[in-house]
């Protein structure tokens, strides 16, 4: 666990990308200020992290889930951003839900297709097993004619 902010760096890619969606087209930001949000950036994360991790234990649960982040920003007196965090939880749990929705289908047509396929498996086996006696059949009466 890191002790300090110093000790977690973001990836600065993900923060150049974030930067440059924040800012209008043609503005530069310098690496200082660059380094300088990404530390302000380590720093909020840890800040949030902790005190949805204090909501966490007085549940006494170990987990932090979305109800103590969205606390922990209320406590920490960032209420702008509970509701846009609310409606990206909510697709979130929209997509993971398709994504289930989704992958119980595919194993539905999966167990269709493998109940198919041991079907047609089970006539070809048949329709052999018809052959084989129509050809013993007509050995015997070969035999017999003989």
């Amino acid at each position: 666990m890191a002790e300090r902010p110093e000790d977690l760096n973001l990836p600065n890619a993900v923060i150049t990308r974030i930067i440059k969606e924040a800012l209008p087209d043609g503005v530069n930001i310098s690496k200082e200020a660059r380094s300088a949000i990404s530390r302000a950036a380590s720093v909020f994360v840890l800040y949030a992290t902790s005190c949805a991790n204090n909501f966490a234990m007085k549940g006494k649960r170990k987990t932090l889930n979305a109800s103590d982040v969205l606390s922990a920003m209320e406590e920490m007196e960032f209420q702008r951003f509970i509701s846009p965090l609310k409606e990206a939880l909510e697709a979130y749990r929209r997509e993971q839900k398709g994504k289930k929705e989704a992958s119980e289908q595919k194993k539905k047509d999966k167990d269709k297709k493998t109940d198919s396929e041991e079907q047609d498996k089970s006539r070809e086996e048949d329709d052999e097993d018809e052959e084989r006696l129509e050809e013993e059949e007509q050995n015997e009466e070969e035999e017999v004619d003989n």
